[in-house]
């Protein structure tokens, strides 16, 4: 039996399943303040809504799990027409408005309810919401910066994250992210000076800090958990830039292109060495290339980097090259591209790298692969060809 404007209606227990959404229903048309029925009809579907949504999320409040716990009180809060804020924040809210939120805490037998009050309030807690499940959650909520990514760069844009987050664990432990500290991040920064102290770079490290900042902001921001995150001004000072050195044109000449000095590479990773001897694309860029963006029946030869597959470098790094000497033999020879590293061009480099290494043919110890790009644009300044055009050439803006 419940009391209603002043009628009393009985809801009995012991209903045919077929009419227990009819009787429900009829609670809810009772339950909009007016007489009338079509009034009440044209009113029914969104209120019946609301409190089926009500409902579940009161339900999903009843859990143990923190993280849920605290899903279900901001959907609550929602359906009860109000952001959730947690207590500190409510507290800062005008007089009227705090006094509107207490007044939308339902009582129960005069005790107001604990899920209703958490919820609107603002009593519950993420606490659950560690520094790795954070992480997990990371993955979603940046998937904006993934779109276009293909497998292989997607795997390289995971990898130094996760790596972070190992690390910053390892030091700290996987604590909820609310209760991370200035103390907890400067022990992190602190670990990685020791480290940069034994010889290793400060590129590490700075890429780590932002990586570990990256991640709690995004998901602090994205959950709308309104944390203070102790994440700024931690970066290490950079030291003396660490540029790949170009091979000088001799080497090139009497070391890559003698007549044996390839042989024991397998046939796409020599051809692609050779590629880049003329074109100074990135080797991932050669890696990438399909039938579509390999074009040697024009005028002039010519490859075209283009996002298929793939999320380019930067807008700048779509561009035509065209194709002359040991370069273009080796594209002719693979004219539908290089199937064997499109998806895995950091296996290339390495697989090139330790050729180019173990026998002997990289000009110092900090000479790589990649010098073959540097080598090109040397060339080019060398000979005076046109700002504009190297930078076409090279994508850069």
């Amino acid at each position: 039996m419940i009391k209603l404007r002043g009628k009393s209606y009985q809801l009995y227990r012991r209903v045919p399943k077929r009419y227990a959404a009819i009787e429900l229903r009829t609670f809810v048309w009772l339950s909009l303040h007016t007489d009338s029925l079509s009034v009440a009809n044209s009113k029914a579907d969104r209120a019946w809504s609301q409190m089926i949504e009500a409902w579940e999320a009161r339900l999903a409040g009843d859990t143990a799990d923190a993280d849920q716990r605290f899903a279900a009180a901001k959907e609550l809060a929602a359906v009860r027409g109000f952001r959730y804020l947690d207590a500190a924040k409510v507290a800062e809210q005008p007089i009227q408005e705090i006094l509107v939120r207490v007044k939308a805490v339902p009582l129960r037998d005069g005790v107001p309810d604990r899920i209703e009050a958490a919820a609107v309030l603002g009593g519950a807690q993420g606490v659950g919401l560690t520094v790795t499940k954070a992480l997990d959650q990371y993955w979603t909520l940046a998937a904006d910066k993934t779109l276009g990514k293909s497998d292989d760069q997607l795997r390289r844009w995971r990898n130094p994250r996760l790596k972070a987050i190992n690390n910053f664990v390892a030091v700290v432990g996987d604590k909820p992210i609310a209760d991370i500290t200035a103390d907890d991040m400067l022990d992190f920064r602190q670990w990685w000076f020791d480290r940069i102290e034994a010889g290793l770079s400060t590129n590490g490290a700075n890429k780590d800090l932002i990586h570990v900042g990256d991640v709690l902001k995004t998901v602090n921001r994205m959950k709308r958990l309104h944390l203070d995150l102790p994440v700024s001004g931690l970066s290490f000072k950079k030291g003396e830039a660490q540029t790949r050195p170009p091979f000088s044109a001799e080497w090139i000449k009497d070391k890559l292109l003698a007549p044996d000095a390839r042989s024991g590479l397998n046939d796409q990773a020599r051809a692609i060495l050779l590629a880049m001897v003329n074109t100074g694309a990135r080797p991932s860029e050669l890696a990438a290339l399909t039938s579509e963006c390999i074009r040697l029946d024009h005028e002039v030869p010519h490859i075209s980097i283009e996002a298929v597959g793939r999320q380019l470098k930067s807008a700048n790094a779509r561009r035509v090259i065209p194709l002359l000497g040991v370069s273009l033999e080796a594209v002719i020879a693979f004219p539908d591209g290089f199937d064997r590293y499109r998806g895995s061009s950091a296996t290339l480099s390495g697989t090139i790298n330790k050729y180019l290494r173990d026998n002997g043919l990289l000009e110092t110890d900090r000479h790589s692969l990649y010098g073959l790009r540097h080598a090109f644009e040397d060339r080019l300044l060398a000979a005076g060809v046109d700002e504009r055009i190297r930078r076409d050439l090279f994508g850069h803006c």
